[in-house]
Parts: structure tokens; sequence; C-alpha cells
């Protein structure tokens, strides 16, 4: 899937992949593409800086722990972060419904 075709929708993607539970930004990556069987397989360059901009707004929160004897920094949605979901989740199915409804339309109206 061709990256211009996300934008708008990285920050609802991040929140889902943390809706099960904690996870590291590596975990969160693989969560994202296990889920859309490898047709969202986004850079971490991509996944990082998104991620530490949901922390600053309070949306997840993030705590360093050692895992294997490297450190890693492992996030969660706050409540903010499960209210602001909720609102892309619905955002999403709406506009979902309108592309489709355009998209799959085979004769459009006569215009005058």
């Amino acid at each position: 899937m061709r990256a211009e075709a996300l934008k708008g929708h990285l920050d609802g993607l991040l929140l889902a992949a943390l809706e099960d539970g904690p996870r590291h930004g590596y975990a969160i990556k693989e969560a994202l593409r296990e889920a859309t069987e490898g047709r969202i397989d986004l850079p971490t360059g991509t996944i990082y800086p998104a991620l530490h901009r949901l922390e600053r707004a309070g949306l997840i929160a993030g705590d360093w722990s050692v895992v294997g004897g490297r450190r890693r920094r492992t996030y969660e949605l706050t409540a903010a972060g499960r209210t602001v979901l909720s609102r892309e989740r619905t955002g999403w199915q709406e506009f979902a419904t309108a592309i489709t409804a355009a998209l799959g339309t085979r004769s459009w109206p006569a215009t005058s």
C-alpha cells in the first residue's frame, strides 16, 4: 500500500495496535503488518516519530524496560487515547462507506 494512502490514518492505526495491551515500537510495527497480511509495513522512521507525537499529546504513555539486556520503550493507550481511537474508528467507517459508494457506483447520475 502506498504511504500517501495512509496519510491522516497513521495515528488511528498506531492506537489500534495498542488496544490489546502495551507493546514496544517494533512490536507495534509487526502487529500492523500481521493484521493487514503485510499490506501495511511501515518503516521504523515513520513509526517512532508518530509514537513520540502521540505520547506528547497524551494519547499513549511510554515506559522504559530492559528485555534481554536491551532497553526498550513500551507504549500503552491512555484513557484519552481510547477515546480518540473510538472517534478514529467512527470517522474511518463513515469515510470508507462514502468512498465505497462512490467507487462502487457504475453509473453516476446525469448532470444537467
